[in-house]
Formats: structure tokens, sequence, C-alpha cells
């Protein structure tokens, strides 16, 4: 945080604007597409996840339609094509950009020509080779939708990510290059489709003076005092996006002599960094043994279902919460953010 937001947010609070309505997001869906490069329209939501369902809902997809979907993703992509009832069709990535490959996509398409809609992801702020991927799916009459959610900031080839897509959608999130603590923003050139999805995330309340509702719609607008949050974060975007190179840089000259490789950068490709990350090289991996590692399902009788984990007496599990780790006297590392 930088000052900015709570500014922002105290205007929400003094000009009495809390709601799904104001200032703070109004403004802070023109800075995105200002900052995108203009001719875009937006609308601010509820989430990341909320505004790739509406992508979906806007392009068509529908019971039994395939959606062709990056393989190497967070669920949030993939979950609301199940929302609509679709089927997801799982693309290979390719290890040049750990992103959507082409040469699967068109093969894909030659197997299933009437595939309408393709979500392609910018996995850890990496852009994939989104101008390969919009032509394939514009030879193929099929809708793209850009999940950038993780790369507001990137760039392929000179134009920024979220502007590839026929919808484009960006996180807010917590975890993000920039946050409104949690939200997302739904983004295309169609002005009249992101009027329905502001429609839509209203409860797709009809202009009456009464409550009047003739199609299914959804709570998923963004509160006006996130927004403020966002609106202040929006003037250091590329303050955190370079923050973030310098550490992708400080872990790649720390690592360099061991056996792992980091993400992987395209040529043309200006990513935002968001998240660094390695794949260890094969021969150096410890053995893996997951069956020391089991779920175990109690069900109570109101229908819920309690998870946790059983582990042998003496295993150790790196992924345990710092407050497990010291209990059980081990130093738990942490990742720069």
């Amino acid at each position: 945080m930088h000052g900015e937001e709570q500014a922002f947010v105290k205007e929400a609070f003094d000009t009495n604007w809390v709601t799904t309505i104001g200032a703070n997001i109004d403004e802070l869906e023109s800075g995105v597409c200002r900052y995108l490069g203009g001719g875009l329209h937006a609308a601010g939501l509820a989430s990341g996840t909320s505004a790739l369902h509406l992508a979906y809902k806007l392009a068509g997809v529908g019971e039994g339609d395939r959606v062709f979907c990056s393989d190497l993703t967070f669920d949030a992509t993939v979950n609301p094509v199940s929302y609509e009832k679709g089927e997801q069709i799982f693309i290979d990535s390719e290890a040049e950009s750990w992103n959507m490959s082409p040469v699967a996509l068109r093969k894909a398409f030659e197997k299933y020509p009437d595939t309408k809609c393709v979500v392609v992801v910018n996995l850890y702020g990496m852009p994939a080779k989104l101008d390969e991927i919009r032509a394939i799916c514009d030879e193929y009459g099929a809708v793209l939708v850009e999940d950038a959610a993780e790369s507001l900031g990137a760039s392929y080839k000179g134009r920024k990510t979220a502007t590839f897509g026929h919808y484009n959608v960006i996180s807010f999130n917590g975890n993000k290059i920039i946050t409104t603590s949690g939200g997302g923003m739904l983004i295309s050139e169609d002005a009249e489709s992101i009027d329905k999805a502001k429609f839509l995330a209203t409860q797709a309340r009809e202009p009456y003076p009464w409550y009047q509702h003739e199609e299914l719609g959804y709570n998923y607008r963004l509160s006006n005092i996130l927004a403020g949050i966002g609106r202040g974060q929006m003037l250091h975007l590329d303050e955190h996006r370079e923050r973030k190179r310098e550490i992708y840089e400080l872990y790649k000259e720390g690592l360099k002599n061991l056996p792992l490789k980091m993400n992987p950068i395209l040529s043309g490709a200006e990513p935002n960094y968001w998240l660094s990350c390695i794949i260890l090289d094969e021969e150096a991996m410890a053995p893996q043994d997951r069956s020391r590692f089991r779920p175990n399902y109690v069900g109570d009788k109101s229908g819920g279902t309690n998870t946790f984990a059983v582990r042998e007496a003496d295993f150790i599990d790196e992924s345990l919460s710092p407050v497990e780790l010291r209990k059980k006297g081990r130093v738990q590392g942490f990742g720069l953010w």
C-alpha cells in the first residue's frame, strides 16, 4: 500500500458512495482501459473468476459446448465452464513459454472444428503466443478469452496483455500485482458486451422503477470502496512490475549454478514477472512418495465434509503452515513477493 488507496477509500465514505456504483469504480475502469491502450471498455467485478464466468456466457458457452483451455493453470480458469455446463478440453502447454501451444491448439481444432471458445492463460505473468493463438481462433470462428489474471502490466510484441482476446480478464486478488483486496475486471473492445456484463452482474435487473428480472443474473459487481484501493494501486503498477523484475533477476543470479530453470520468457515478450518459479532438472529431483501424504475424509450428519491429512509419525511435509513447522522444530523459508 502507498497511501493513495486510503485517500480514495476515504473519498467513498465522505461522498457516501459505498455500494457498487461511484467515482472509484468509474475511474478504475477507465484508468485500466487507458493503461492498456484505449479503445476498450471494462466492467469492474467481484473477482477474476466472476469475470471469466461472464466471458463464457457472452461467448455463448452452454450445455455440452467444448471450451479449449490451457492445461497448466489455476482451476479458477476452468471452473466457470462447468457453471455453464460446458466441457473443458485441455490443450498442452509448450516448454518454450509454459503456456498454451499453438501447435496443439490447431490439432485440437482439426479434431473438434466446431469448438466455440478458447481460454488462454498468461501463466505467472509470462505472455503466451497470443497473436498466433488469436489468429487460429479467428480462422475457426472461435471466441478467444484471454485470462490475464496474473499478467496485468505485461506485453507481447509491443501490445499489452488483456487486449488480445474478444474478452479479457484481469484479477485484483490480494496476491496479484495490484489489488483491491478482492476483485477483477472484464475488458473488451465491444461496448455492448460490457454493458451486458454489467447488467448480468447486477442481478440482471431490468431498467424499471420496480424490481423486474427476466434473465438469470448474478451479484458480481465490485464495491466502490474496494475500487478505491485499486484506483490508488494503479498509480504504482509499473513500479510494482519493476520490483517483480528485480526479484526475478535476484533469484536468477542466486540460483544460476543449481540444476534448475526459471520461468522462460518468449522473444518479444515483456512479462510482469508476477511470480518467479523454477523447474528442477529431472536428475536433481529427490524421490517423490505421495503415498506418505494421504487425505482422510470424515463426513458429518449435516452432509458437510471435514478434510485433514494423515501423515506417518516421522514425516515432515514442507507445505505445512509456519505455525505447524515451528511446533515440529523446523524453519520455514518464504519466497520474495
